[in-house]
């Protein structure tokens, strides 16, 4: 078969080459997808227009250099209509037809069955549906506050996941922001996975949400090239953020499936695939030049320069005896940390209880508030992330668990940002159980290449709050609400990975108390308490979650043979699960252990009510002790 000859389209491309490159999209969408016997060639099908107007005509984008900063994004929230996408950028020349016909879905290649940022092309990886509109809000927030540009930021969205609450979370943060270098085009092509989805071809119903948040909404027929051209012309005009509303028809352009449910998620058989490429017209060649870039002589491109002691930060001081809050210090380590340009701070409109205000009143301009919508402040750290800022984002560690899958995906995308979860655990006291975070360790230890931090005092608290702004990553700082006295001086070093052992008396130490956080307060108590009856117990403040120190965890279990383990957290997942992890992969011998968490429901309650009756505080941590040693 004879290649088809090459023709490259331009900006200034009439709207009969447009058609032809929709064409293309849609035939190498089937082509892809059935090369390799899976994929969504039918989700593809229907916003091929949509992507064809795009990339030919307002996509300002220079596919041969996408670290240019003064480029636009584009956000496929989409993901599983990842042919469409690897089509385009065929089309652009990224990639050739032998990448996309051999290795699209094949194990150990970059075109993955939703996009990442394996691709150069790709800021993040969407596919759990209802985030990409998100990440698009975060993006935009950065390009034009932080870094002053005039790159827009566009978003591809299926109607299905229109019914996620975090799509309407973003809309709103973008009316609010009014941000007007955004705009989201809703594929609406009325069938979801299993049947039509909730509201079919009620484009009107989309638009009215849209406007209710302070958007700007445009109905279109997603398949007229010159209503859609009009509209995105008009998105860009930079008076407020748009939505278009498209109706299209899923399956568009293959009388077989269009509008036909049953084939969503489904490659079309061989023969069937043939006979598709035949309707859309054949194989094509055709490249793409759109809308280049243009600089921004104003713009600000501060990534990274605090790093590697650029910059000078001075964080606070704490002296030993004196009783600070860890929520407070990290506070006010963060107001130090804005020293460093690249560090931008994210609230859940609980910043007066967490302390991440204190960043806000010297660095008001890199304080940005999510108020009560705790996914999208995360959406909006991973779009800062993306354009090289170093995001802190602090909430309540209860809270914090809502958006673990933003989490989840920001690690699938290799993003690096610092999350701090304050009024962790039953400390809280009498709030009650709907304010304890006492999943959040588990929650974040699961996430892939995390680093989790749990300090017990103030001088701690403040050197891991610096020291996640020079982590890669995804890093956790977990701190407590009540004041605790300072137990390290202000010199004093604490590395990731590390932790301190206090109360180390020699070859006649007899059991260890292994605590982090309010429980390493209530091992030292309680070994006083067992000091005072002649049994001598060493105390690890296992500060390094995860990586946890496994040296000094198996030398004080050879050493005293017996372990006792408390947190302030429930028994799975948390920092007996990491210690016992530790043991098993030293390999040496298994010491007697007890294991103290939080294993009932709580209520409302002082501090030392519910340290007690959850069975944590220093008189159970003394019993478990004495229980081993006698055993």
């Amino acid at each position: 078969m004879t290649a088809p000859a090459t023709t490259t389209l331009g900006p200034r491309s009439d709207l009969s080459q447009v058609f032809e490159l929709a064409q293309q999209l849609r035939v190498d969408s089937v082509r892809a997808s059935t090369a390799a016997g899976s994929g969504h060639p039918t989700s593809s099908l229907s916003a091929a227009d949509l992507m064809a107007v795009l990339m030919t005509r307002h996509l300002r984008y220079d596919w041969d250099a996408p670290d240019d900063p003064a480029g636009d994004h584009l956000v496929f929230s989409k993901g599983h209509a990842s042919p469409l996408l690897y089509a385009m950028f065929k089309a652009a020349g990224a990639i050739g037809d032998d990448e996309l016909m051999t290795t699209y879905r094949r194990l150990g290649h970059r075109l993955q069955g939703h996009p990442t940022p394996e691709l150069p092309w790709v800021d993040v990886a969407t596919g759990s549906l209802g985030q990409g509109i998100g990440y698009a809000v975060g993006i935009a927030l950065a390009v034009r506050d932080l870094e002053k540009r005039s790159s827009r930021v566009w978003v591809l969205c299926g109607d299905s996941e229109m019914s996620e609450g975090s799509v309407w979370e973003a809309l709103d943060k973008a009316g609010h922001h009014r941000l007007a270098n955004l705009t989201v085009l809703i594929d609406v092509n009325r069938l979801g996975q299993r049947g039509p989805t909730e509201l079919e071809w009620d484009t009107g119903a989309y638009a009215r949400r849209a406007e209710a948040f302070g958007c700007r909404a445009i109905e279109v027929d997603g398949h007229d090239l010159e209503e859609v051209d009009r509209a995105l012309t008009t998105a860009a005009d930079g008076q407020a953020p748009t939505v278009i509303v498209a109706r299209t028809v899923k399956g568009r352009g293959v009388a077989e499936v269009a509008d036909k449910g049953g084939w969503h998620g489904k490659a079309l058989p061989e023969d069937m695939a043939e006979r598709a490429v035949a309707e859309l017209g054949g194989v094509r060649d055709l490249r793409v030049r759109g809308p280049r870039p243009s600089a921004d002589p104003s713009a600000v491109s501060p990534a990274g320069t605090g790093r590697g002691g650029a910059v000078t930060v001075e964080l606070p001081r704490y002296e030993v005896g004196d009783e600070v809050a860890t929520r407070k210090a990290f506070g006010a380590a963060l107001a130090a940390l804005g020293a460093r340009p690249e560090v931008v701070a994210l609230d859940a409109e609980v910043g007066n209880s967490t302390h991440a205000e204190e960043f806000g009143k010297v660095h008001p301009e890199r304080y940005f508030q999510a108020y009560i919508a705790e996914q999208q402040m995360i959406a909006d750290a991973v779009g800062m992330a993306v354009r090289g800022f170093r995001p802190y984002a602090t909430t309540f560690a209860a809270f914090l668990t809502r958006a673990h899958d933003f989490i989840r995906m920001a690690a699938v995308s290799r993003i690096t940002m610092a999350l701090c979860g304050t009024h962790s655990g039953v400390e809280i006291g009498a709030d009650g159980p709907s304010q304890m975070g006492v999943e959040d360790l588990a929650m974040m230890r699961a996430v892939l290449g995390s680093t989790v931090l749990y300090p017990s005092d103030a001088t701690s608290t403040a050197a891991l709050t610096a020291a996640m702004a020079d982590l890669d990553g995804i890093s956790y700082l977990r701190t407590t609400r009540g004041s605790y006295p300072v137990l390290y001086g202000p010199d004093e070093s604490f590395p990731v990975g590390g932790s301190k052992t206090l109360r180390e008396h020699g070859a006649d130490d007899r059991v260890t108390l292994v605590g982090a956080g309010v429980t390493l307060q209530e091992c030292l108590a309680a070994a006083d308490e067992l000091a005072a009856e002649g049994v001598r117990a060493r105390v690890v403040d296992l500060y390094s979650v995860k990586p946890v120190d496994t040296a000094t965890l198996a030398r004080a279990a050879r050493e005293t043979g017996a372990l006792v383990v408390v947190e302030d957290h429930h028994p799975e997942g948390g920092i007996g699960e990491a210690v016992l992890s530790a043991l098993a992969a030293d390999g040496g011998p298994r010491p007697a252990f007890a294991h103290l968490a939080v294993t009932q429901l709580p209520g409302s309650g002082t501090t030392p009510e519910l340290l007690d009756a959850c069975g944590i505080s220093r008189t159970h941590i003394a019993r478990a002790a004495r229980s081993l040693v006698a055993g």
